[in-house]
């Protein structure tokens, strides 16, 4: 029981152990090697997807010159700052003798070169960097592979190689990576700018400070992780994948708030809808359950009220605010049904007659315009001119209605499309 106790406490410490660290060194944990190890091929997935950042400084200045870098995505990765003597690798070597009976010599695709740090290099001369201190080796880009470099320099007995950019690309500051096995090299290798390594080149040149009869410098070498930047080419991918579609949601966004803004102007509000007055069909009459809408300018146009009648004496006529043809609707525009007993109609200011839940559907969610007359409803509308008499006998003595329109001089929104025979007949040349 103790013993499965134990064992409990140490799996919970260690559980614990990583969620104390960042989500990147955790992340890193799980897909890299132990730090301060040499990487397998996988790992270099690690350093193309996770950019890092790091420094390369000359700490024998006041204060000291600090260049951006950017660490390779294999060899050793620099858990901690690493400090030697710099050294570039062109102080010290040489191309090594070809020798025409070997095979590797014969089969070598790049040529030597002390500058780039191409192999094979062979020391010459009388100094060279002790094995025992922490020197670093100076290349520049070109000539052979990143990786290719490492191993020289590794083989040279560097603990760390600094690549340096070339005159074709003098700002970029490259992600170095292998497409081959690269599990032997076991050196950090990070990359700096062109015009970085040609100041960093002239600073060593021009050093008081020597190592073994070798000009040099003292130099620090040290490795940002960040998993955020913008330069990280997943991230970079994601972005560029993304924003399309952002911005296309982005214009269907503003899109659908500007026609819902013009929908929303396009609307009458409830609170005026719900305030005009609405009747019930009796199947013989109109019943008022509210006061017909009556514009401002003709309820103040009305004369006093007739005190020797009294004010609850019944009109003997129509309400001066109310045209003749209104009281004899008798069908609905939207549904086109007859009105029956009992239906509930909305009396709109232009005085067309709507079920009320109809027209209230109409007016709140799609237009405020009437469906016949087209009149704006939020706005104020004048009395209803009556319609003017024909020159015509006939109509003289048709009561009024909704066709008496027909008959104006001036048509309107009421005037039949198709006349009445009667009418077409009383008008043409032939019955004069």
């Amino acid at each position: 029981m103790i013993s499965l106790f134990l064992a409990l406490v140490l799996t919970s410490s260690s559980l614990v152990a990583p969620a104390r660290c960042t989500p990147v060194d955790w992340l890193r944990k799980l897909t890299g090697p132990p730090p301060g190890s040499a990487r397998d091929d996988s790992s270099w997935l690690w350093g193309w997807a996770w950019a890092s950042d790091g420094t390369v400084s000359v700490v024998d200045r006041t204060p000291p010159v600090t260049f951006p870098a950017r660490p390779a995505s294999f060899g050793a990765e620099l858990a901690d700052p690493l400090l030697g003597y710099v050294i570039p690798l062109s102080s010290f070597t040489s191309p090594c003798p070809q020798d025409g009976g070997d095979e590797t010599n014969r089969t070598r695709f790049f040529e030597a070169d002390p500058v780039l740090g191409c192999p094979e290099l062979c020391i010459s001369g009388d100094h060279t960097p002790e094995d025992a201190d922490t020197w670093i080796a100076l290349v520049q880009r070109g000539g052979c592979p990143f990786v290719e470099k490492a191993r020289q320099a590794q083989k040279l007995g560097a603990k760390a190689v600094v690549v340096g950019g070339d005159r074709d690309n003098p700002d970029a500051l490259l992600n170095m990576f292998s497409e081959r096995d690269s599990s032997d090299v076991t050196i950090a290798a990070t990359y700096i700018k062109y015009w970085d390594y040609v100041q960093l080149s002239a600073m060593i040149a021009t050093s008081n400070t020597t190592h073994n009869g070798l000009k040099t410098l003292s130099l620090l070498i040290s490795t940002e992780y960040s998993a955020w930047e913008w330069y990280s080419p997943v991230i970079t991918f994601i972005i560029i994948l993304l924003l399309p579609s952002l911005l296309t949601f982005l214009t269907l966004l503003i899109h659908r708030v500007r026609a819902a803004r013009a929908a929303q102007r396009d609307r009458a509000p409830e609170d005026i809808v719900h305030k005009f007055p609405s009747r019930v069909w009796t199947g013989t009459g109109w019943e008022k359950h509210e006061p017909l809408y009556v514009p401002a300018d003709v309820s103040n146009a009305e004369g006093p009220p007739d005190l020797e009648r009294g004010p609850d004496a019944p009109s003997t006529s129509h309400e001066p605010s109310t045209p003749a043809w209104a009281d004899q609707q008798v069908e609905c525009a939207i549904c086109l049904e007859m009105f029956v007993k009992g239906d509930r109609v909305r009396v709109l200011p232009c005085y067309h007659l709507f079920h009320i839940d109809e027209i209230d559907e109409w007016l709140i969610h799609k237009k405020k315009l009437c469906p016949i007359c087209k009149a704006d409803v939020t706005q104020p509308h004048s009395e209803a001119q009556p319609p003017a008499p024909s020159d015509s006998d006939d109509h003289h003595d048709r009561p009024t209605s909704t066709r008496a329109a027909s008959s104006s001089a001036h048509p309107d929104e009421r005037t039949p499309l198709l006349q009445p025979p009667s009418d077409q007949r009383a008008g043409s040349p032939s019955s004069t």
